[in-house]
């Protein structure tokens, strides 16, 4: 059986940034405190336990002393002053692509102006854009869900950073039946998420199976797993080597590999040894 690699895969920019002010910041002997999970993935979060780095839930769990990070998804200005508050150093590891879209929801706010971004209303991205304009803001899913909202004001559309593009450009098209203004459409899909989706939905056309790995609860991921059944129906989300079941691969006779954006390269090493070995 030949195992395959995508073009691109595993840790994006934002993510291998974000870990790597972390791991400085446990080097300087200080006690980090990541607010929720720095990036998800339960492996390389555990992995950062073991040297010393703890998750908090909320800014009051922070104390002085201690350093607290902004993980990957950024927050919403309020929680930001509340750990700058409470923490004696404040990390700012917020992807800068995600950084991008909070900037332009708050400059479209103050110029009186609705925005609608197409993400998931509770991932933790979406949560700290919506602070940037809480009164201002839409977040939809797609674009079924724009006939739930107002007349808008000459509307900025910008999108979280993860989700399929095809999705964001439907949306995109559909909020110009909600406005009889003026429609600025920013794509602020981030380029790594494109090249990740491209180059998968690439080899999926050339493989009988394909992993990918990643976090169930990683939009990122099930993005992938989403484009990769587009052409290979035996497309499994798996967090580690232990989850390949051989069963699904008789008759296989070429496997894809390919990895979310928080997927560390050594447990991608890893999934490739243990298909190698089948």
């Amino acid at each position: 059986m030949k195992v395959l690699l995508a073009s691109e895969y595993g840790f994006c920019f934002g993510v291998e940034r974000a870990v790597d002010m972390v791991e400085d910041a446990v080097a300087a002997g200080e006690t980090v405190r990541t607010l929720g999970p720095l990036i998800h993935n339960t492996q390389e979060m555990e992995r950062l336990e073991g040297e010393g780095v703890a998750t908090i839930d909320a800014p009051v769990q922070i104390s002085r002393g201690e350093t607290a990070v902004i993980r990957a998804h950024g927050v919403a200005p309020d929680v930001q002053a509340e750990l700058e508050a409470r923490a004696s150093k404040v990390v700012d590891a917020t992807c800068p692509f995600v950084t991008r879209v909070q900037r332009l929801t708050a400059r479209a706010a103050a110029q009186d102006r609705d925005v609608v971004v197409v993400g998931s209303p509770d991932h933790p991205e979406m949560i700290g854009v919506k602070g940037y304009a809480p009164e201002r803001a839409y977040i939809v899913r797609d674009a079924s869900e724009l006939a739930s909202l107002p007349m808008l004001k000459d509307p900025l559309v910008v999108s979280q950073t993860t989700i399929k593009a095809q999705t964001f450009f439907d949306t995109a098209d559909a909020v110009r039946a909600k406005t009889d203004g003026t429609v600025e459409v920013i794509n602020t899909i981030c380029s790594a998420t494109r090249d990740r989706q491209d180059a998968a939905r690439a080899l999926s056309n050339m493989v009988g199976a394909f992993y990918i790995i990643g976090g169930k609860h990683s939009s990122n991921s099930l993005k992938l797993l989403a484009v990769c059944k587009e052409n290979c129906e035996k497309s499994f989300l798996i967090e580690t080597e232990d989850e390949i079941d051989p069963a699904d691969l008789g008759g296989v006779e070429t496997v894809g590999v390919t990895a979310g954006a928080s997927t560390p390269q050594w447990l991608i090493d890893r999934v490739v040894k243990r298909l190698e070995a089948l």
